[in-house]
């Protein structure tokens, strides 16, 4: 079985019920990104990016800022595997967990 590296965020602030989600999905689909994004139960949003590293960072440094209403005081990252049947072509909003 192959697989993929991946990164996974961790974006916490006011990041629920602001748009945050459609935000981070559209902002990856505009960069030609695959992975998904997701609220989490503990208010936090959750989001698995499949990208090479020199876009990764721009792209965490945007989700940094987020959408207007938003107001993000913590991205932490984290590096996952994942297997390669799981990397889905596109981004997608998933549902809470």
């Amino acid at each position: 079985m192959s697989t993929v590296t991946a990164t996974r965020l961790f974006v916490r602030g006011r990041v629920q019920g602001v748009g945050y989600r459609a935000w981070l999905a559209r902002a990856a689909g505009k960069q030609g990104l695959s992975g998904w994004v997701r609220n989490r139960q503990d208010g936090s949003v959750e989001a698995l990016i499949l990208a090479p590293s020199d876009t990764l960072a721009a792209f965490v440094a945007l989700c940094r800022v987020g959408p207007a209403a938003a107001h993000v005081t913590e991205v932490a990252t984290e590096d996952a595997t994942i297997p390669a049947s799981d990397a889905e072509a596109g981004f997608t909003v998933r549902p809470t967990v």
